[in-house]
Protein backbone atom coordinates (compact mmCIF):
# COMPACT_ATOMS: atom_id res chain seq x y z
CA UNK A 1 0.00 0.00 0.00
CA UNK A 2 2.87 1.90 0.85
CA UNK A 3 4.41 1.37 -2.40
CA UNK A 4 1.52 2.86 -4.55
CA UNK A 5 0.83 5.77 -2.66
CA UNK A 6 4.67 6.77 -2.54
CA UNK A 7 4.57 5.86 -6.65
CA UNK A 8 1.49 7.52 -7.41
CA UNK A 9 3.15 10.85 -5.15
CA UNK A 10 6.22 11.07 -7.91
CA UNK A 11 4.74 10.03 -10.82
CA UNK A 12 3.18 13.58 -11.21
CA UNK A 13 5.58 16.36 -12.64
CA UNK A 14 5.22 20.30 -11.22
CA UNK A 15 4.31 21.35 -14.93
CA UNK A 16 1.16 18.95 -14.74
CA UNK A 17 -0.50 21.17 -12.70
CA UNK A 18 -0.75 24.02 -15.95
CA UNK A 19 -1.39 22.37 -19.07
CA UNK A 20 -3.19 25.34 -20.65
CA UNK A 21 -0.38 26.74 -22.45
CA UNK A 22 1.66 23.74 -23.05
CA UNK A 23 5.06 25.21 -22.32
CA UNK A 24 4.41 27.83 -25.34
CA UNK A 25 7.85 29.71 -25.63
CA UNK A 26 5.92 31.80 -28.14
CA UNK A 27 4.22 33.37 -25.25
CA UNK A 28 6.09 34.68 -22.18
CA UNK A 29 5.10 34.38 -18.55
CA UNK A 30 4.28 37.96 -17.33
CA UNK A 31 2.76 39.27 -14.07
CA UNK A 32 -0.27 41.43 -13.34
CA UNK A 33 -3.59 42.27 -11.68
CA UNK A 34 -6.55 44.10 -13.08
CA UNK A 35 -7.69 44.45 -9.08
CA UNK A 36 -10.64 46.59 -9.15
CA UNK A 37 -10.47 47.78 -12.46
CA UNK A 38 -13.36 46.03 -13.92
CA UNK A 39 -16.34 47.02 -12.24
CA UNK A 40 -19.45 45.91 -14.27
CA UNK A 41 -20.86 49.40 -12.21
CA UNK A 42 -18.91 51.80 -14.20
CA UNK A 43 -20.60 52.13 -17.97
CA UNK A 44 -17.21 50.92 -19.54
CA UNK A 45 -17.61 47.88 -18.36
CA UNK A 46 -21.98 47.74 -18.12
CA UNK A 47 -21.70 44.94 -20.80
CA UNK A 48 -20.30 42.21 -18.65
CA UNK A 49 -23.59 42.08 -16.87
CA UNK A 50 -24.87 40.08 -20.08
CA UNK A 51 -23.87 36.47 -21.18
CA UNK A 52 -22.48 36.97 -24.38
CA UNK A 53 -20.45 39.69 -24.00
CA UNK A 54 -16.58 40.35 -23.79
CA UNK A 55 -14.14 43.38 -22.80
CA UNK A 56 -10.86 43.77 -24.58
CA UNK A 57 -8.42 45.06 -22.33
CA UNK A 58 -5.45 47.18 -23.50
CA UNK A 59 -1.65 45.88 -23.25
CA UNK A 60 -1.51 47.32 -19.77
CA UNK A 61 -2.46 44.32 -19.19
CA UNK A 62 -0.99 40.36 -20.43
CA UNK A 63 1.28 41.35 -23.30
CA UNK A 64 -0.41 42.66 -25.94
CA UNK A 65 -3.86 43.10 -24.25
CA UNK A 66 -6.85 40.68 -22.46
CA UNK A 67 -9.82 39.74 -23.38
CA UNK A 68 -12.73 38.70 -20.74
CA UNK A 69 -16.04 37.14 -21.99
CA UNK A 70 -18.87 36.33 -19.92
CA UNK A 71 -20.36 33.14 -20.92
CA UNK A 72 -23.43 33.61 -17.80
CA UNK A 73 -23.84 32.62 -14.39
CA UNK A 74 -20.39 32.70 -13.09
CA UNK A 75 -18.63 31.73 -15.92
CA UNK A 76 -15.78 34.07 -17.36
CA UNK A 77 -13.30 33.13 -19.48
CA UNK A 78 -9.80 35.75 -19.42
CA UNK A 79 -7.06 35.06 -22.81
CA UNK A 80 -3.88 36.70 -23.95
CA UNK A 81 -4.15 38.81 -27.05
CA UNK A 82 -1.22 37.38 -28.24
CA UNK A 83 -1.12 34.40 -31.40
CA UNK A 84 0.20 31.18 -29.53
CA UNK A 85 1.21 29.76 -33.04
CA UNK A 86 4.14 33.19 -33.74
CA UNK A 87 6.74 34.38 -32.18
CA UNK A 88 5.58 38.09 -30.68
CA UNK A 89 5.84 40.38 -33.57
CA UNK A 90 3.61 43.60 -34.50
CA UNK A 91 1.55 40.88 -36.76
CA UNK A 92 1.05 38.18 -33.76
CA UNK A 93 -1.77 41.12 -31.94
CA UNK A 94 -4.92 39.26 -31.94
CA UNK A 95 -7.94 42.02 -32.97
CA UNK A 96 -11.41 40.80 -31.26
CA UNK A 97 -14.26 40.55 -33.30
CA UNK A 98 -17.64 38.03 -33.01
CA UNK A 99 -16.38 35.96 -30.40
CA UNK A 100 -12.98 35.24 -31.83
CA UNK A 101 -9.74 36.66 -31.81
CA UNK A 102 -7.85 36.58 -34.94
CA UNK A 103 -4.19 37.51 -35.38
CA UNK A 104 -2.73 40.06 -38.32
CA UNK A 105 -0.12 37.71 -39.74
CA UNK A 106 -0.99 36.27 -43.32
CA UNK A 107 -2.16 33.21 -42.12
CA UNK A 108 -4.71 35.43 -40.31
CA UNK A 109 -5.19 32.33 -37.31
CA UNK A 110 -8.56 32.81 -35.37
CA UNK A 111 -9.26 31.59 -31.72
CA UNK A 112 -12.47 31.23 -29.99
CA UNK A 113 -12.48 33.85 -26.72
CA UNK A 114 -15.12 31.16 -25.17
CA UNK A 115 -12.32 28.48 -25.25
CA UNK A 116 -9.10 29.65 -26.18
CA UNK A 117 -9.40 26.47 -29.06
CA UNK A 118 -8.29 27.44 -32.20
CA UNK A 119 -11.45 27.81 -34.73
CA UNK A 120 -12.44 25.90 -37.86
CA UNK A 121 -9.55 26.49 -40.57
CA UNK A 122 -7.09 27.53 -38.13
CA UNK A 123 -3.90 25.04 -37.52
CA UNK A 124 -2.40 25.89 -34.15
CA UNK A 125 -0.38 23.78 -31.96
CA UNK A 126 -1.56 25.59 -28.86
CA UNK A 127 -4.37 27.10 -27.33
CA UNK A 128 -5.01 30.93 -26.50
CA UNK A 129 -2.94 31.73 -23.30
CA UNK A 130 -5.59 31.39 -20.34
CA UNK A 131 -5.58 34.16 -17.45
CA UNK A 132 -7.37 33.71 -13.99
CA UNK A 133 -10.52 35.59 -13.31
CA UNK A 134 -12.20 35.99 -9.45
CA UNK A 135 -15.65 37.25 -9.64
CA UNK A 136 -16.64 39.40 -6.17
CA UNK A 137 -20.07 41.34 -6.29
CA UNK A 138 -19.36 43.73 -9.39
CA UNK A 139 -15.72 43.53 -9.86
CA UNK A 140 -14.26 40.69 -12.19
CA UNK A 141 -10.25 40.25 -11.41
CA UNK A 142 -8.04 39.03 -13.60
CA UNK A 143 -4.83 38.24 -12.87
CA UNK A 144 -1.49 35.76 -14.01
CA UNK A 145 1.14 35.36 -11.35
Amino acid sequence: MVVLFVGLATSCKKDDDNNDDLQNQNIPNVAFDTGGLINTNLPQYNQMQFAGNSVVLGNTYGINGVVVYYAGGINYSAFELSDPSHPLSDCSNLSVSQGAATCNCDDEKSFSIVTGLALNGTNSQFPLKRYSVEVSGNIIRVFNN
